[in-house]
């Protein structure tokens, strides 16, 4: 026959062989679903790990692509400083020859200019002729 337990005072319950094959099986359910639990918990804790290292690969790619591009755009922005820095300096050149001979046009038309305003201006200061003014000449009117 099967065991017998003790309940309450009074009361016991009988187990058969049924009654354990039952238990046995409800453990062996059980052990397999915390083993499957375990087993769950594994698979969660390597999908973070492996979406953490994807960020960071992520990142250190867009980094990589981030310090590429600068390089480029720097040594194009360098090689068109240098086509234009030429351009600078020749366009310099050509304003300096050209503010040179204005500059020498001037001084040729004051050279030979000087003397004539000179001799205006000395002849305008000398040459003081005395009249009323206007008004004082309307008074006496």
């Amino acid at each position: 026959m099967g065991q017998v337990f003790p309940l309450v005072a009074g009361f016991e319950i009988t187990l058969g062989e049924s009654d354990h094959r039952m238990a046995a099986q409800q453990s062996q359910s059980i052990q397999t679903l915390l083993e499957a639990e375990k087993e769950a918990a594994k698979i969660v804790q390597q999908a973070r790990q492996y979406r953490v290292q994807k960020l960071k690969d992520a990142r250190a790619e867009a980094t990589k692509e981030i310090e590429e591009y600068k390089k480029a755009k720097e040594q194009e922005f360098k090689a068109y400083e240098a086509s234009h820095a030429g351009t600078t300096s020749t366009t310099q050149a050509a304003l300096d020859k050209d503010t040179e001979v204005k500059l020498k046009e001037i001084e040729a038309v004051f050279n030979k200019k000087k003397d004539e305003v000179v001799n205006t201006l000395l002849t305008r200061a000398t040459l003081v002729q005395p009249e009323l003014h206007r008004n004082l000449k309307k008074l006496n009117a």
